[in-house]
């Protein structure tokens, strides 16, 4: 009878340094974040906001534009060479979006407004799908605007109908599950809201 006595004491004196030791274990423990739920995509209305932003910043990158192609060209007034001036300033302005969005995926607006371009598998972008994206996004103008010359529309009617076009336009960034505008949607793209990772948390009990 003597036996199992000795025996259940060498347990109970065990058990407490096992649980010690499990103690010691859990405090410090990483606890793994919880996985968070999907990314909603940016708002219109952001998305929008840093559209204006880049509008403004461009004035200054055609203003040099001009100025270098004037000097170079020596054009004396807007309407010489005013096919080429139009390319160059959209070449310009193709490098300026290019080169940002294939190496950081933002330009100085989207940074602020805290958006990044991405490809739609999330990937960076590639050259030539940044290029498409740049392409694709004329389509905001371009085609009310070639409707002036083609229709004989007065100045007035082209900026309604540029007007109509552009909110229709920026409707479409409403629909669909990625709510993603038009161009985007062509060109393989997303624009996609930039927050910060949360780091791990350590319990310490």
């Amino acid at each position: 009878m003597s036996e199992p006595r000795a025996t259940s004491r060498l347990d109970t004196h065990a058990d407490p340094a096992s649980s010690a030791s499990t103690g010691a274990g859990a405090r410090g423990a990483v606890q793994p974040p919880t996985p968070s739920s999907p990314r909603k995509p940016p708002s219109v209305r952001r998305r929008l906001a840093a559209l204006l932003y880049e509008a403004l910043l461009l004035f200054g990158v055609v203003f040099v534009a001009g100025y270098l192609f004037s000097t170079l060209t020596q054009q004396r007034n807007g309407l010489t060479h005013h096919n080429l001036l139009a390319a160059w300033i959209g070449l310009v302005v193709g490098l300026y979006f290019v080169w940002f969005w294939t190496h950081s995926g933002q330009t100085l607006p989207m940074k602020t407004w805290r958006l990044r371009v991405v490809a739609a598998d999330g990937a960076p972008l590639s050259a030539w799908r940044a290029i498409a994206r740049y392409l694709l996004a004329w389509l905001w103008f371009l085609p009310p605007l070639a409707l002036h010359p083609l229709l004989g529309l007065r100045v007035p009617q082209t900026l309604a109908i540029a007007g109509i076009w552009f909110v229709l336009w920026a409707a479409t960034g409403r629909l669909g599950a990625s709510r993603q505008f038009l161009h985007d949607r062509l060109a393989g793209t997303r624009v996609i809201d930039v927050t910060r990772e949360v780091p791990p948390v350590t319990v310490v009990s």
